[in-house]
């Protein structure tokens, strides 16, 4: 067995304050962005982290504040506060596991 993350925290040091109250609900997606891609700013109410499948995809704030992450990688994502995802040459497929609510949308544009 290989822990591929384990962590209280965001990928930008943020500490997770709790879990969403309510009926918990997980959701499990598969995510393809086109290579070249830059998303829209966005923000997530509840934990929840990407497992790169393929490619690579930097994550940043509006700050500046950046990670990139590759194939094989896991990042734990902010909860409230905003980010966008950018591609490169090739496109990412990514695996993200969202610890909500139920009913609870798992982003807001920004």
């Amino acid at each position: 067995m290989d822990t591929l993350l384990q962590t209280d925290s965001a990928w930008d040091g943020a500490p997770y304050a709790n879990y969403p109250s309510g009926r918990p609900e997980i959701s499990v997606l598969r995510i393809t962005v086109p290579a070249h891609s830059v998303l829209p700013w966005h923000t997530h109410p509840m934990p929840n982290a990407g497992y790169v499948l393929s490619g690579t995809i930097t994550v940043e704030k509006p700050d500046g504040e950046k990670r990139t992450v590759n194939a094989g990688d896991v990042l734990p994502e902010t909860v409230g506060s905003v980010h966008r995802g950018v591609t490169g040459d090739s496109p990412v497929t990514l695996i993200v596991f969202y610890a909500g609510s139920k009913g609870m949308p798992l982003s807001q544009r920004r």
